[in-house]
């Protein structure tokens, strides 16, 4: 039997360490593209978006490879080889002297960085069913203090060198993958262990159940269109300030800390008491709106300083999608929950792998020397009419089960 205390503290590290990798190099990583690219920062924004995209399709192909792997095998090796992985790719990072090298490293990113399936699984393991809550909401924990320390220390850490985030996070996360191989017992009891299956392990098979559900299946829609506009921070954020504002890697990850911190707060607090006083589907509303909002705000805003206020505006956002993933919850069986849950992780994943090439495209295209208006900021337009199409999208499937 598995001692749950230092597992679980170990998983939460873990999982924190995926974000904060992916934090911790946003506001690096476009730099060194657009230096490995010769300082041409449209050619940085179209290779920015690909490297997003391959990321993102790595992980919606093996995450539930991993997953499988880990019901196969045990929880333990899956999760340990990941960290190793992960670890080895931030010096592949640290070192690459070519674009070629980054793409093979994303690559690898993004395979490892699925463990986040087999992590999931041992809390399950470990967990007693009315404490399992209370379990999967340190996942959400984990998630928002990783892109809040990421980008605030990639940042600093950026002052000191584009390549220096890379090394620490290597650091950090071959210590955790020694720190695991001393201290974490395996989850999975032999008698559990189920034959790996491929069709088990298919990543679009989890997206059919949605269609058994017509609410289910409409707010999935609203749910991949927020990500879709969601992912242009990642994905533009360090190109676009730094065009439009002149910012360096210090400004920019203090401010997407200040979009972490206020998302964490919004989704952690302030969501469920506004969905108790307005109701889910006026949640939906309000958060799609001031999506769009947000966006329409950060394409206009001419000077850095009024994206602070900005921020505040797109935090709200994180209402819409509590409200929708509250609603999609509770429209399905408790014996579903899974599966469904599982299909709104594909789609995520594939908002992940759209949104860098097509936002990334766009503002390339919107700031080319050629281009006898340059309107960096078209990007955000795109994205706020987006928020604004789920917005309608979820209108059309209230009044359809009204």
């Amino acid at each position: 039997m598995a001692r749950p205390k230092p597992a679980i503290i170990f998983i939460f590290i873990t999982l924190f360490l995926d974000i904060f990798g992916i934090g911790v190099i946003v506001p690096v990583l476009p730099k060194l593209v657009e230096q490995l690219q010769g300082g041409n920062v449209a050619a940085a924004a179209h290779a920015v978006g690909w490297l997003g995209a391959l990321y993102a399709l790595m992980q919606f192909i093996f995450s539930p490879v991993l997953g499988s792997l880990s019901d196969r095998f045990g929880r333990r090796p899956v999760i340990l080889l990941s960290l190793l992985g992960s670890g080895l790719d931030y010096l592949v990072l640290y070192w690459a002297p070519t674009m070629g090298w980054l793409y093979g490293a994303r690559i690898i990113s993004g395979i490892t960085a699925a463990n986040f399936s087999a992590a999931s699984a041992y809390i399950a393991d470990v967990t007693p069913p009315e404490k399992r809550a209370a379990g999967f909401g340190m996942i959400g924990a984990a998630f928002g203090l990783g892109f809040i320390a990421g980008p605030a220390i990639g940042g600093l850490l950026g002052d000191y060198g584009l390549r220096v985030p890379f090394l620490v996070s290597a650091g950090i996360t071959l210590l955790n993958w020694l720190y695991g191989a001393f201290v974490l017992p395996e989850s999975l009891a032999p008698e559990n262990r189920r034959p790996f299956h491929w069709e088990s392990a298919h990543p679009v098979k989890a997206l059919a159940a949605l269609r058994r559900w017509p609410v289910v299946f409409g707010l999935a829609g609203t749910h991949f269109l927020s990500n879709l506009a969601g992912n242009i921070y990642p994905c533009l954020w360090v190109l676009y300030t730094g065009v439009r504002y002149g910012w360096q890697s210090k400004q920019v990850g203090l401010s997407l800390a200040l979009v972490g911190v206020t998302s964490a707060v919004v989704q952690a607090g302030l969501a469920g008491k506004v969905i108790k006083l307005i109701g889910e589907r006026r949640g939906v509303y309000v958060g799609m709106l001031a999506m769009a909002l947000a966006m329409f705000c950060y394409g206009t805003a001419t000077q850095g300083w009024m994206v602070y206020g900005i921020i505040f505006i797109g935090a709200v956002a994180g209402i819409g999608g509590a409200a929708t993933q509250s609603m999609i919850s509770q429209a399905v069986p408790a014996d579903e929950q899974g599966a469904v849950q599982g299909a709104l992780n594909s789609i995520t994943s594939v908002a992940g792998i759209i949104a860098p090439i097509l936002w990334t495209a766009m503002f390339s295209w919107a700031i080319a020397p050629e281009r006898s208006l340059h309107l960096p900021g078209l990007p955000f337009y795109g994205a706020c009419l987006v928020a604004l199409i789920a917005a309608g999208m979820a209108w059309r499937v209230f009044r359809r089960t009204a």
